[in-house]
């Protein structure tokens, strides 16, 4: 075998920070056995795994027989259909050999075993579903329904899961009901369903279980690791060109439902601005088309349904991941079109704070929804963008403006290119190490800033949240470290701080790489990230200076909420010409923060609405009773229209601003269709400008009582203000600045 280092060197240089979720797919009744390809490919997995993962020391052989419950969880992620005896029977068959079985024999047959005892539990399961939807359903009584069950055991017996599974038909024809249709609709509906589900049952291919179980395995390690098969390799390939056409978006499966992991930057979904990561889509259509639901579908026919042709439009029916009632039902029109990346380039704006005496202080904001890079395939030299060079022009336009303070706003950004991240802290801090990348061999290499011109010296805030991932976060902890700027926001970002390399099977195995079938890919963390002062990203992210109320706090979307996720640590410090901001800056900042918070409407307005998601969020029991659920969505609904009253009132207080684009004009924003039951004035309970309290970053403008950007400005504004002040002061200049040198 070629040497896997050397392939991951040669890999290193090019890897971009990306994440792809891994799907998981339901089974057949057909007999799978391990051909000579996957078995090469199984051994080669477990190889890179213990050689190269930087991970690899803390994961052992005897671990492996988590592989077990968690690929029975893959299979069945609300504990359902196995019983806890299936458990306990697989774990003493197969528990402690499944290190062996694969790293020595490439065998998986325990994949294959465990989904047929799977397929067996799902079709007879189906069959008493058909039986008992023609049963009569009492919708008066107290019972409750526990929606999330993942972490729950599997049932004891047959009995207990025929009650739990009374529950979950109750619960599901409730939704139904509470969407205005008729009993004898809702039982068609669900019925349909568990159809769509039992024949997807029957489609499951031995490629569909191969990538599951393999990477189960990688994902002991980390949850970013993951095995590829050939097809999910090109998909995976393709979707890194940027080169379909389609609304933009990863997606996964979650319980048999489709789920939007992640929202690519400048994609027609970025751009429409309605669909969210976590939101679930029930159904797709097309124009002229009834919508179908695809719950029960594999994931690549859900990929197929929603692609098309450039221009043409797809109908989504989706369950908002804001919505604290399962019930709730929202439509978005997506016009496809090619992923452009004119459409993700940063932006910026001055906005006009208001100061004392009826005065107005100009400060600037640049959002940046992406770390990208130049050169993307298909572009023109004139094309050409980077994330730093572009920041760069906003900046020195804003400069032009006569801005006396900045925001840089990197909300629900996901990441990118490293160098980028390196090239745009230079941008703000003289000469010096802005990110530490650790290998899996212990090597430390520092990623410094070499940049002799500092295109900004002024005071500087960063605005990050649970999304501000990987790029971001060096960037937010680099400027963090140095004393550069105050970072506000969610408590922490994602805390995202590894890097993964896709390594190709036939590129560190001579079999494989002289065969001519296809094969997969492992995709492995082999670094971490660790900022200027030797603490890592890893897990914690970068910790606000400054806390702001959100929606975020109450939701699973950090890296914390993954499964085997590395841990935090710290490394020696690098040697850099900076210090974190003085702590008498900082306690004033937060005080002046802190009293806004108190005193200001906008901010009793946003704790209103946390206060009352975090309620929903808390109720994990769900009411079967039909009744209570009615009252409760009244309820919900007129807590809804209240909250957007009163946004509207404060919009009226939004800053006055002037923006900045680079690139052509963006296309207008589509809405989404009116329901047809709606009255005059009546908005679809999902259909709400609350999901985005306090987060508002629309592509068409900046404002609506975006709370988060109001008070990141204020504290900038207090930053300038202190400045004034020589008592503030760290040594030779105002603080959250940079003294020039020479």
């Amino acid at each position: 075998m070629i040497s896997p280092r050397a392939v991951i060197r040669r890999w290193t240089a090019l890897c971009v920070l990306v994440a792809c979720p891994v799907a998981v797919f339901a089974g057949a009744e057909h007999t799978f056995t391990t051909s000579e390809t996957l078995s090469e490919e199984a051994q080669t997995l477990v190889q890179l795994l213990e050689s190269d993962h930087y991970n690899r020391g803390a994961v052992t052989s005897s671990d492996y027989q988590q592989v077990i419950p968690e690929y029975m969880a893959a299979l069945d992620q609300q504990h359902l259909f196995f019983l806890d005896s299936d458990k306990k029977e697989f774990l003493g068959r197969y528990g402690s050999n499944v290190y062996y079985n694969v790293s020595y024999l490439g065998k998986i047959d325990a994949a294959y075993d465990i989904f047929g005892v799977y397929d067996k539990r799902m079709t007879s399961r189906v069959g008493w579903i058909f039986a008992e939807l023609k049963k009569d359903f009492d919708f008066t009584t107290n019972d409750s329904f526990r929606l999330d069950r993942s972490k729950s055991e599997w049932p004891t017996n047959t009995a207990e899961a025929d009650e739990l599974w009374r529950k979950r038909l109750k619960f599901e024809l409730l939704a139904e009901l509470l969407n205005k249709k008729t009993l004898d609709q809702a039982r068609e509906v669900v019925r349909k369903r568990y159809e769509r589900i039992l024949k997807t049952v029957g489609e499951t291919e031995a490629t569909d279980l191969s990538e599951t179980f393999l990477s189960t395995i990688a994902g002991l390690y980390d949850p970013h690791s993951t095995y590829m098969s050939a097809d999910f390799l090109e998909d995976f390939s393709i979707q890194m060109r940027l080169q379909l056409v389609g609304i933009g978006a990863m997606l996964g499966l979650e319980d048999d439902v489709c789920t939007v992991k992640e929202i690519v930057p400048g994609g027609p979904a970025d751009l429409n601005r309605q669909l969210k990561p976590n939101d679930k889509i029930i159904a797709v259509g097309q124009d002229g088309t009834e919508p179908v639901e695809i719950i029960g579908f594999k994931l690549r026919k859900i990929v197929d349904m929603i692609r098309g042709g450039k221009g043409t439009r797809v109908h989504l029916i989706v369950q908002p991941a804001s919505a604290t009632d399962t019930s709730v039902r929202k439509e978005i029109v997506i016009t496809r079109d090619v992923v452009k990346l004119d459409s993700a380039r940063a932006r910026a704006a001055v906005f006009q704070v208001p100061g004392p005496g009826g005065k107005t202080v100009p400060l600037g904001v640049v959002t940046l929804p992406a770390f990208y890079g130049p050169g993307e395939e298909g572009d023109t030299d004139a094309d050409k963008t980077s994330a730093s060079d572009d920041v760069a022009k906003l900046v020195d336009q804003l400069k032009q403006a006569g801005i006396q303070g900045l925001v840089l706003d990197l909300r629900h950004n996901g990441g990118g290119y490293l160098s980028e991240a390196i090239r745009l802290a230079s941008l703000f801090i003289h000469r010096g190490p802005v990110v530490q990348v650790r290998s899996s061999e212990g090597e430390i290499q520092v990623e410094s800033d070499d940049a002799e011109h500092l295109d900004y010296s002024g005071p500087m805030a960063v605005l990050v949240d649970r999304f501000s991932a990987s790029a971001s976060e060096i960037v937010a902890g680099a400027l963090q470290d140095y004393g550069r700027a105050v970072v506000i926001g969610d408590s922490s970002t994602h805390g995202k701080g590894t890097v993964q390399a896709v390594i190709e099977m036939n590129r560190v195995n001579r079999q494989l790489a002289r065969s001519t079938v296809k094969t997969g890919a492992a995709k492995i963390t082999i670094q971490k990230f660790y900022l200027p002062d030797g603490s890592s990203t890893q897990l914690k992210g970068v910790v606000s200076d400054i806390v702001l109320p959100s929606v975020d706090e109450f939701l699973p979307i950090g890296e914390s909420d993954l499964p085997h996720a590395l841990v935090w640590d710290k490394i020696p410090t690098s040697f850099f010409d900076g210090v974190p901001i003085d702590a008498k800056v900082l306690a004033r900042l937060r005080e002046n923060s802190a009293e806004r918070q108190a005193g200001r409407e906008e901010f009793a307005f946003l704790r209103k609405y946390v206060e009352w998601f975090k309620e929903r969020e808390s109720q994990k029991l769900i009411s079967l009773n039909l009744e209570d659920r009615k009252r409760q969505k009244v309820a919900d609904d007129a807590f809804r229209k209240q909250i957007k009253l009163e946004r509207e009132k404060l919009a009226k207080d939004d800053f006055a601003f002037k923006e900045f684009r680079l690139g052509p004009p963006l296309p207008p924003k589509i809405a989404a269709p009116k329901p047809a039951d709606a009255k005059d004035g009546e908005a679809d309970s999902g259909d709400d400008d609350s999901e985005d309290i306090g987060d508002d970053q629309s592509v068409d403008a900046y404002g609506k009582v975006d709370v988060s950007l109001r008070e990141a400005l204020r504290v900038v504004d207090d930053a300038v203000e202190l400045g004034r002040n020589h008592q503030y002061w760290a040594s030779d200049h105002p603080p959250l600045t940079m003294a020039s040198k020479g």
